[in-house]
């Protein structure tokens, strides 16, 4: 059972999304998106109709790519338990919805141009996340506090 956030939670998703024919109905995907998820940060490269290349990377790196989609850790679970139980996101957890309803942007970036990227795909990357209500989530546990 995959852990998130980690590399292997991200690439499962990936290897699901690459053999869903219902992913590329929504057609060409062309962004590198990061997910920070507390102090770590994922980059997740769509080319096409696929996910190519899932790795963890720093806080500088993430500045460099399209976008980042940010939220803590407790947001990020609700958001896929939601998913879990209800096969896709109710409407409260949608990317879109929770891009609208934050005080702070949920999708960040300096160039706006870039991220607008997050708009543009916005159904291909919801499809991303729904698709891991497909497999067995177990969340890094958080550390005690004193």
């Amino acid at each position: 059972m995959p852990v998130f956030p980690s590399v292997e939670w991200f690439q499962a998703i990936a290897d699901l999304v690459n053999k869903d024919p219902a992913f590329k109905h929504h057609g060409m995907v062309d962004t590198t998106m990061g997910v920070e998820v507390g102090d770590r940060f994922f980059a997740i490269t769509f080319d096409g109709v696929e996910v190519t290349n899932v790795e963890e990377i720093d806080a500088a790196r993430a500045k460099q790519l399209d976008f980042t989609l940010v939220q803590s850790p407790e947001q990020w679970r609700a958001m896929l338990e939601n998913i879990k139980q209800h096969g896709q996101a109710e409407l409260e957890y949608t990317l879109n919805s929770l891009d609208l309803a934050t005080a702070e942007e949920f999708a960040r970036g300096d160039d706006y141009y870039r991220r607008d990227l997050f708009y543009r795909y916005n159904q291909s990357l919801q499809h991303f996340f729904d698709t891991s209500a497909k497999i067995d989530t177990q969340f890094e546990q958080e550390p005690a506090r004193a």
